[in-house]
């Protein structure tokens, strides 16, 4: 799989006339998102412009058979050591900004700054009750990191998601309790609040995560016989 992946991207990265067009059929579209796939798992690394064109100097000679000029067996510990550095830096970055971030959301028209240190800020109100922590609800939203880089989004998969409140990030289940039905918000988690100094998959240590969440149904818990 991994071969084939590697295969596709390099076809891809070979075909400019292609890649300055969308994709239109079922095929091309496939393809594109095994790009997007592959683009995605590389985003670990920061890569620059002329960084980028080095990985694909090493897929075009895997994949053309040429001698590897650095063995990767040899090299896997440099490749792991590299992707944890990475992400502790673009980490760093991101929290050295954030609280300059928060600062200036909080001043957003209609913004709520609460205790903990979450923004909340409604972009359209609902109706009816809100949600409790032990309730499930149905959601569409997009994640992003103050950078505006995506991580996450339920448009894009194309389907809402569902899931009890009080399973979730501290952010989440405090800022989704603000929101009724049908309405939509926009919440600036700080670390503390999302994945803390551990980071998660995308996300780096230390980051603070801005979501908009469309609210679209909740799941009231049974009542307690």
């Amino acid at each position: 799989m991994r071969r084939l992946v590697i295969a596709l991207l390099i076809t891809l990265i070979a075909a400019p006339s292609f890649a300055a067009d969308a994709p239109k059929t079922e095929q091309e579209k496939t393809l594109y998102a095994i790009g997007q796939v592959v683009a995605r798992q590389l985003s670990v690394f920061n890569l620059s412009p002329a960084e980028f064109e080095i990985v694909k100097r090493g897929l075009t000679d895997a994949m053309e058979g040429k001698p590897a000029l650095a063995e990767p067996e040899a090299y896997a510990k440099q490749v792991q050591e590299l992707a944890i550095a990475r992400r502790k830096a673009e980490g760093e970055k991101l929290a050295a900004e954030s609280k300059t971030y928060i600062e200036k959301a909080a001043k957003e028209k209609g913004a709520i700054k609460t205790a903990s240190g979450m923004v909340y800020q409604p972009l359209k109100e609902g109706t009816g009750e809100s949600p409790k922590a032990t309730d499930k609800v149905k959601v569409n939203y997009r994640g992003t990191l103050i950078d505006g880089k995506e991580f996450d989004s339920s448009y894009r998969r194309g389907k809402p998601a569902e899931f009890p409140l009080n399973g979730v990030i501290k952010c989440w289940t405090e800022g989704v309790q603000m929101m009724k039905p049908g309405g939509k918000a926009r919440l600036v988690c700080p670390a503390d609040l999302a994945y803390g100094n551990a980071g998660a998959g995308m996300i780096p240590p230390d980051a603070t995560l801005v979501f908009e969440v469309e609210l679209l149904d909740v799941v009231k818990a049974p009542a307690k016989k």
